[in-house]
């Protein structure tokens, strides 16, 4: 090989993997699953699934978690979408890692309803009610169930970290929650309320970020924006009066969403789209959330 080549070659092979279009992925949850949808070749009941994670494909957790991560409720990709973060309101919180399926982390979390991947390796959940629930919980990655840190939140539903402010937002039934990321004084890791925001009204569900400093939510009567600047809320237009969203994904660059709502009680076989609209339905699934991986 001569010396051009051996420059060449690799210089191109890195240009051509630059290049590759990764699919448009979308990942839902539901009973004891999680789905990676290819969302461009998926049309109405004819779906295409890239990726399965079964509770029972789970054989390096203790054998409870067969329990009590049953139904999964949030599938939150994090780490360039190499993992994803999988809670359940059976009791349970775990760290997949996408490619080879292997448990990162675990916890017992009763009631579980969502989960955030902080800096340096720490993990926030939300737990909604329940005996042990009602909470905001702060966890090791490298120290499953052991509980680091825990504010009293009612029916703790949503959890986001914002990189721009270092904030991690909570959500809970009546109010939207601040924290910071500190350390205490023996130099364990613990979160501090900042600032506490009550809701347009009652029943905070789902919470996803939109930009740097805008963050959407929905509650049991509707879907908000909220504008972290200036601590206000504002109706969603788009899905305005919109009852029971039980989670939503918003790009503000195209204007694209996709959301769930409860339709057979708390579950649904549908998944929404806008801009453009479509909707993908599975029937064998009672699906929950939905959420977008970027791409």
């Amino acid at each position: 090989m001569s010396l051009l080549t051996y420059f060449f070659l690799p210089a191109v092979s890195a240009i051509l993997c630059a290049c590759v279009d990764r699919p448009d992925e979308i990942i839902a949850c539901g009973d004891d699953q999680v789905i990676i949808i290819d969302k461009k070749a998926s049309r109405a009941d004819d779906v295409k699934i890239n990726w399965r994670w079964k509770v029972s494909d789970a054989e390096d957790l203790p054998s409870e978690y067969q329990e009590l991560m049953v139904p999964t409720d949030d599938c939150k990709p994090v780490d360039g979408s190499r993992k994803i973060l999988v809670t359940s309101s059976g009791g349970g919180a775990v760290l997949i890692d996408r490619e080879t399926k292997k448990s990162l982390f675990y916890a017992r979390v009763p009631n579980a309803h969502s989960a955030e991947l902080l800096p340096g390796g720490l993990i926030a959940v939300a737990l909604s009610t329940a005996e042990g629930g009602n909470s905001l919980e702060l966890y090791d990655i490298n120290k499953p169930e052991e509980v680091l840190y825990r504010d009293s939140l009612y029916s703790g539903h949503g959890v986001v970290w914002m990189d721009k402010t270092r904030l991690l937002f909570a959500l809970g039934y009546d109010q939207l929650r601040s924290y910071s990321l500190q350390s205490s004084v023996s130099g364990k890791p613990e979160l501090r309320l900042i600032e506490r925001y009550f809701l347009p009204d009652n029943g905070g569900h789902d919470l996803s970020i939109v930009s740097e400093n805008r963050l959407l939510l929905t509650t049991g009567k509707n879907v908000w924006i909220f504008d972290t600047n200036t601590g206000q809320f504002a109706p969603f237009e788009p899905l305005k009066d919109l009852v029971n969203v039980k989670s939503v994904n918003y790009n503000e660059k195209t204007g694209e969403l996709v959301y769930t709502k409860g339709e057979i009680s708390w579950w649904t076989h549908n998944i929404y789209f806008k801009n453009p609209d479509k909707v993908i339905t599975i029937t064998d699934i009672n699906l929950y959330k939905v959420r977008t991986i970027p791409k």
